[in-house]
């Protein structure tokens, strides 16, 4: 191995041990990072940690890329896991537990997507191709249900909706009417309350039977959108 490539291992490898302990960090502080504590923990001087990680929105934005890409491979899976691709419904109630698995098994890092905003962080552009990969999970379906010849909805959708729903069809979409894809966001959206209450707290002393709950919400969430049996 040449030294370039041993620089470029051990270089790999802790910037890996930084973000795992900045993930132990989520876990018990909230998405407040400090540096100077990561540093501590791995018994690094801080001006040593940032020749990784020149800041903390920097090492912000690595974990949220890592948390929306590991999200979007529990959602692809939960697609492919259903062998018959004509099973529409099967694929989507996959898709949505998970979703709910990924997020029961990293609430942390599920707060720290879908949770408060951090002060003063604004995400970079280059989150965006991670962050899609979920929701075209659901897109890839309707695609699949309009190519099929299923009936879609015929809602009289708000003018500037329906604009909006251009805007997302023509980036995203193609081929999938702007009805249907209000409904589809509008159920990727219930998808993520459903999961964001439980795992937040709101369920407690109210539903005991989660898993059940969750698939009878999503059955119905199905319903509304189009999405065959």
């Amino acid at each position: 191995m040449s030294a370039g490539s041993l620089r470029a291992r051990v270089r790999a490898e802790m910037t890996e041990e930084i973000k795992a302990t900045a993930r132990r960090h989520l876990a018990t502080d909230g998405a407040n990072l400090s540096l100077r504590a990561v540093a501590r923990d791995m018994g690094m001087v801080s001006s040593a940690l940032y020749r990784y990680f020149p800041s903390r929105d920097a090492l912000l934005t690595a974990l949220i890329l890592d948390a929306y890409n590991a999200l979007g491979t529990a959602a692809e899976a939960g697609d492919t896991a259903v062998t018959d691709r004509t099973a529409l419904r099967a694929r989507w109630l996959s898709i949505c537990h998970a979703v709910r698995a990924w997020a029961l098994a990293n609430p942390s890092e599920y707060a720290l997507l879908f949770g408060s905003p951090v002060p003063e962080y604004h995400a970079p552009e280059a989150t965006t191709a991670a962050a899609s990969r979920t929701p075209l999970t659901l897109i890839t379906v309707l695609k699949d249900s309009v190519d099929a010849g299923f009936s879609t909805p015929t809602d009289h959708l708000p003018p500037t909706v329906h604009a909006d729903m251009a805007r997302l069809r023509a980036g995203t979409a193609p081929g999938i009417p702007e009805e249907l894809l209000a409904r589809g966001s509008m159920g990727w959206i219930q998808l993520f309350g459903a999961v964001s209450f439980e795992l937040f707290g709101q369920l407690n002393n109210v539903v005991e039977a989660r898993e059940a709950y969750f698939e009878y919400q999503m059955r119905h969430v199905a319903t509304t959108i189009g999405i065959p049996e």
